[in-house]
């Protein structure tokens, strides 16, 4: 490996699996310090431990993303730990399942709470952190913020208020040297989607949808963080990058 994150000290939420700890991994193999958060301890932990073993520096802090006390505190004492935050990777979320006219309200707004409030709770804090020598923030959406997907409505919201949000967040964090960026991940093999791939033929008529014909890797959605948080992205700032196989690219037909 090239060492691109070498010195720098990276924060990563739902850090314990998927995306989240394969963007981890992949700072870690690139020389960044790199402190992860979730609810659980255990996965985390794990994570941790396979950095470790590859000669990596990381470390894991229990933090829920939807509390705001929780998620500024873990930045702050990172950033106090480690003497500064280089990089924050907003990739923690929930969602809920269900039709519009029978969602509750509170259905509704567990949507935003790690999503949208989370994002902007780190991004916030971040920015603070940062402002002194500048740093990146990249923010996870989906691909169900810049299409309308039936019984997520509430998800599909939260997604597309983090593009914006994030567009806001780079033209003015500019000025410090701060660069805010978005990745838009598709169907992507993770725990949160096992239940959609479970069987053969779910996965085959997953896949019918998408023009490189597979699902994404979690793999696969790191590399594109770590481009958007190196400084080989040194001039790309408020792009909203999508990593989906094609799968935005196209519209859907009967053929």
């Amino acid at each position: 490996m090239s060492k691109r994150l070498e010195g720098k000290v990276a924060f990563v939420t739902g850090g314990g699996s998927g995306i989240g700890a394969a963007t981890a991994e992949r700072f870690a193999q690139e020389g960044a310090t790199v402190v992860i958060c979730g609810r659980r301890k255990e996965p985390l932990e794990a994570v941790v431990t396979k950095i470790k073993a590859a000669g990596g520096k990381a470390e894991a802090v229990v933090a829920d993303v939807g509390q705001e006390a929780q998620i500024v505190g873990a930045l702050e004492q990172t950033a106090k730990n480690h003497g500064g935050l280089d990089i924050l990777v907003n990739n923690a979320m929930a969602y809920t399942w269900g039709g519009i006219e029978a969602m509750s309200t509170q259905d509704w707004q567990a949507n935003f709470a790690t999503s949208v409030d989370g994002t902007f709770w780190g991004t916030r804090t971040a920015l603070k952190l940062m402002k002194a020598k500048g740093g990146s923030i990249v923010n996870l959406s989906s691909i169900c913020g810049t299409l309308g997907t039936p019984y997520m409505s509430g998800y599909s919201a939260a997604k597309a208020a983090v593009i914006n949000f994030s567009r806001a967040a780079a033209a003015e964090g500019a000025a410090a040297g701060v660069r805010v960026n978005v990745v838009i991940p598709a169907v992507v093999e993770t725990p949160a989607t096992a239940g959609m791939l479970a069987d053969e033929a779910s996965r085959k008529n997953t896949e019918k949808l998408i023009p490189m014909g597979r699902v994404g890797q979690s793999e696969e959605l790191a590399n594109a963080i770590l481009f958007l948080a190196s400084d080989e992205a040194s001039y790309v700032t408020g792009a909203a990058l999508p990593v989906d196989g094609g799968r935005s690219a196209v519209l859907v037909t009967a053929l």
